[in-house]
């Protein structure tokens, strides 16, 4: 008798067509294949999404969360009409009203304050892709104060990989994974660049290389490194500059590198008391000064067949001036740096310092190889070979949310610099448009004026004191306080500091509030309840202190209570979006890349596209860029503005297909048939860079040719390295007297210490409170999850529908705790009551938990009993934007000063074991969502 088996369909009908677009579940951007099947009415809708394996990001990969898109385009938590609030703010009292309508509204509140004093508006995005746009809409409104999601989140890492090298990790850059034997991650969570980072790690193991994790934490790519280094949280610069000190002990050091490549045989004045002492000697077009090997003559750094000399010094009016690398040797050889006084507080023991430090060497030189490949040099030189260093490193937002992240992130690019691994085979690789110099970016831009475009990009970097946004009586000119004495370097603003400020009337009032993607009344900010009363709060005569508030999101946030006005945003797969050249793009280090989101389904609810939105609304107000000379309406859509705008004559949003017939890249003519070029090619483009133009970038004449033709310069831009960064000797001259421009007398010191030009380490303030708080308090995100607009998809949410508090095993067994106890957690701001689990693969004096997984009742559509809301919490509520005060009348932002980047990860708490409660503490009231809860099950079938 034989066994019978089912009657199974193998090959069931996926789908009636393909549509592909790109992915928005997370930063990775990758191809997706949309399957759209006939609903019952004729409608074609999404049945299933899986990866592209056309596309250059993910070939194919997907993850949890891209699969899980289907559900975002189905939430229950979709807001659906444009909103009035029509109650108190935070009731979630809200009248439904028309397109017209809430237009009309936004345009009232926004005329009068363009008109009479623009900075009056506050425009701050979250994490929306599309911030080139976004920034340009609030240059034509005129208003200063505009910045999206990086001040809180990876400025640090940003702008210490800009002014160093001139690019960084993030989108920016990748390991060579054909020929790197060693990988290095700091700080790395798993909710960024998943795809490209688990396929890379399983093409180097496939090999037999090895992966060292530096991480607090052991999750994701950690738990799968050949080595983890639990390290102290917010001491990695100290760890880096160990490593740094037994490399140039050992004279482990590629001494080629550095003298052609980066500013280390830079002459550095010695002028002692003097305003140019410790800046860099420069001829008069203003060109860095080296010795010639050669002739031992002063020679500009670029001229053809110059050898810069490491050693040589030059000596003139009785002074000698040395050169960057002796200063390194000064700094980096001292005896603080010798991992012996390092290893306790970094939680390494010095042994194994010692032996990474010489594995990095090991690989770097001893499997160092050569690739058969000419390239000639910016002097001209012609080289036969390409040396490779199979040595590389990425790094995340752990090392970057510290008070001290600037540095140390700075101090990881010098690791990799003396190495001589960045931009050579088997290293780090920029991703075009990078690389490109801090020089060749924009400065900041803050004159306002009424009834007009401010007088250029919002965002920059500064190169000295002259730079800084102040109004001529020395306050900031920002709400947020960038670019000013506090933060100088604050390339991409402190939205974490936009409400406290606006609030406290510091610097000034605003009278109109505008975001967009940013849930600043819970997992976006910091002092979550203290944010909740300032956006609620009423001054004597009754009035809002915050007069208006304009929002826009997809869903139901929290945020969503807060506002006066709710413009609904569509979800990602009804939308154009314009992943650009100009912005974040998807290149890869071989190619430059783009795509585009297009509608493949259209919305079912009244909603538009926030990016189209802008568009309306920039006619109304008669925004300059966004109207003809007859004052009609220029872009009817933000599908149109893609198509038809030119930042500059033949450059726009992008790079593909341009030209009337299509066929041109990077610079050319628009062309009205480019979207539908892009939706037949997979939503993307790409153009490769040519064979032997691809490594050696910022020195490679054939990728400079090759960046101009492509519209990312408008002439070469070769450029040394900056080991030695000199705008922040710029600032320590200014504190230490020197120049017009002074800062005030409370931060001089602060700038003289914490502004060096080579990189150094410091304690963070939280330090400070350790001996009452001497837990260090951390947050990830998981792969299954992108921030909070994740979280409530309900795929996702049974991976994670609640949060507990991870515990080492030490720490669970002094406080006598086992796994499902809650514990109350206290910082200096705060206290928490949470339900914990043991955790052996944990830093020992580290707790942390998965980040925005708990939300508030009412929110997201969720009941009132969801796990999220009931054992799911966050630790936003232990934080606050300020540091405790210092007796001093000061509001001192709880934030990197140089950057502002806020120091999420510098939080200390003490614990102790609670009585479970009924729920996570503390509690909060519930709101009223306009969109109500969703069904007890999110079922439906589309086609047959």
């Amino acid at each position: 008798m034989t066994f019978q088996q089912p009657t199974l369909d193998t090959s069931p009908h996926v789908s009636d067509e393909v549509r592909k677009t790109t992915c928005y579940m997370c930063a990775c951007r990758c191809g997706i294949n949309v399957h759209m099947k006939t609903d019952a009415d004729g409608n074609k809708q999404v049945a299933y999404i899986e990866g592209n394996k056309d596309h250059p990001v993910n070939q194919g990969v997907l993850c949890a969360k891209g699969s899980a898109g289907i559900m975002q385009v189905n939430a229950p938590s979709r807001l659906r009409k444009p909103l009035k609030r029509v109650g108190e703010r935070g009731a979630g009292d809200f009248e439904e009203i028309e397109w017209d309508e809430a237009l009309q509204i936004a345009t009232d509140w926004l005329e009068p304050v363009r008109r009479d004093n623009p900075e009056k508006l506050a425009f701050f995005t979250g994490r929306d892709q599309s911030q080139s746009f976004t920034s340009f809409w609030a240059q034509n409104f005129g208003t200063c104060n505009y910045a999206a999601h990086g001040g809180f989140c990876s400025v640090n890492m940003a702008a210490a990989g800009i002014y160093t090298m001139g690019g960084a990790f993030w989108e920016f850059g990748q390991p060579d994974w054909d020929h790197t034997k060693l990988f290095m991650l700091f700080g790395v969570a798993e909710d960024h660049d998943s795809n490209p980072i688990k396929m890379g790690i399983g093409k180097i193991k496939k090999r037999g290389a090895r992966v060292i994790g530096v991480n607090p934490i052991r999750t994701g790519y950690n738990a799968v490194a050949d080595d983890w280094v639990g390290i102290t949280p917010g001491t990695d610069g100290l760890f880096i500059l160990a490593m740094i000190h037994c490399l140039m002990k050992a004279g482990k050091i590629d001494l080629t590198y550095l003298a052609q490549y980066t500013n280390a045989p830079v002459l550095v004045i010695n002028n002692p008391g003097k305003a140019d002492h410790g800046l860099l000697m420069r001829d008069e077009n203003g060109k860095e000064l080296v010795v010639d090997r050669a002739t031992g003559k002063l020679t500009p750094f670029d001229q053809p067949g110059v050898k810069p000399d490491l050693a040589a010094t030059y000596d003139k009016d009785g002074q000698t001036h040395r050169p960057v690398f002796h200063q390194m040797a000064d700094m980096y050889l001292d005896d603080q740096y010798t991992p012996e006084n390092v290893a306790e507080r970094c939680g390494i023991p010095a042994k194994r310092i010692r032996a990474i430090a010489a594995e990095l060497a090991r690989v770097a030189f001893d499997e160092a190889f050569e690739l058969d490949q000419k390239w000639t040099d910016f002097r001209g030189e012609t080289h036969d070979k390409m040396v490779g260093r199979p040595v590389s490193f990425h790094s995340m937002r752990g090392i970057s949310a510290h008070a001290n992240g600037f540095q140390t992130c700075r101090a990881l690019h010098t690791l990799q610099i003396i190495l001589g691994t960045v931009e050579v085979p088997g290293g780090f690789r920029f991703k075009p448009p990078y690389p490109k110099p801090a020089t060749a970016h924009p400065k900041p831009h803050c004159k306002v004026t009424s009834d007009a475009p401010l007088d250029g990009p919002h965002l920059g970097f500064v190169h000295g004191p002259e730079d800084l946004m102040l109004k001529d009586d020395g306050t900031p000119a920002r709400i947020d306080k960038a670019f000013t004495w506090e933060n100088p370097m604050s390339s991409h603003g402190l939205m974490h500091m936009v409400i406290s400020n606006a609030y406290a009337g510091d610097p000034y009032k605003i009278d109109v509030l505008f975001m967009y993607m940013a849930n600043m009344s819970w997992n976006s900010s910091m002092n979550t309840r203290g944010v909740i009363d300032m956006l609620t709060d009423k001054d004597e005569t009754g009035e809002y202190v915050i007069p208006k508030i304009i929002y826009s999101d997809a869903y139901s946030s929290e945020m969503v209570a807060y506002a006066d006005l709710i413009l609904p945003d569509t979800t990602y797969l009804e939308r154009h979006d314009c992943i650009s050249l100009l912005d974040r793009p998807i290149c890869e280090a071989d190619a430059a890349a783009d795509a585009i989101r297009w509608p493949v389904i259209e919305p079912d609810r009244d909603v538009k596209g926030f990016q189209s939105v802008l568009c309306d609304l920039g006619a109304k107000l008669g925004l300059p860029g966004f109207v003809n000379e007859d004052g009609s309406q220029k872009y009817a859509d933000y599908g149109d503005y893609i198509v038809n705008h030119e930042r500059k004559p033949g450059i726009g949003p992008l790079a593909g297909f341009r030209g009337e017939n299509g066929d041109q890249s990077g610079r050319g003519a628009v062309n009205p048939k480019q979207l539908d070029k892009y939706i037949e090619n997979g939503g993307f483009f790409v153009e490769h860079i040519p064979e032997g133009a691809n490594y050696y970038k910022p020195w490679n004449a054939a990728y400079q040719d090759w960046a101009v033709g492509m519209g990312i310069f408008d002439s070469p831009q070769p450029y040394l390295f900056s080991l030695y960064a000199e705008p922040m000797r710029k600032f320590q001259l200014a504190a230490e007297g020197h120049g017009d421009r002074q800062p005030p007398e409370h931060l001089r010191a602060q700038i003289q210490e914490k502004m060096s030009p080579l990189p150094i380490w410091y304690s963070c303030e939280a330090e400070n409170h350790a001996a009452d708080y001497p837990i260090t308090a951390l947050t990830q995100r998981p792969m299954a999850m992108y921030h909070s607009w994740g979280s409530q998809n309900a795929w996702l949410r049974q991976l994670h529908g609640h949060n507990p508090l991870y515990l080492p095993t030490k720490l669970m067994s002094e406080h006598g705790l086992v796994d499902g106890d809650w514990a109350r957690v206290t910082s200096p701001h705060g206290e928490i009551t949470v339900p914990v689990l043991e955790m052996a693969a944990l830093n020992e004096n580290t707790v942390w938990t998965w980040n925005a997984i708990g939300k508030r009742k009412g929110a997201w559509a969720l009941e009132e009993d969801a796990p999220e809301a009931t054992r799911g919490f966050l630790l936003n509520h232990l934080i606050h934007e300020l540091l405790p005060p210092k007796g001093d009348g000061l509001r001192w932002a709880n934030s990197d000063p140089i950057t502002g980047q806020a120091a999420w990860f510098d939080l200390k708490v003490r614990i102790a074991k609670a009585a479970a409660p009924e729920e996570a503490q503390p509690g909060f009231d519930p709101i009223k969502s306009p969109v109500g809860s969703g069904p007890k099950d999110l079922t439906w079938k589309v086609g047959k």
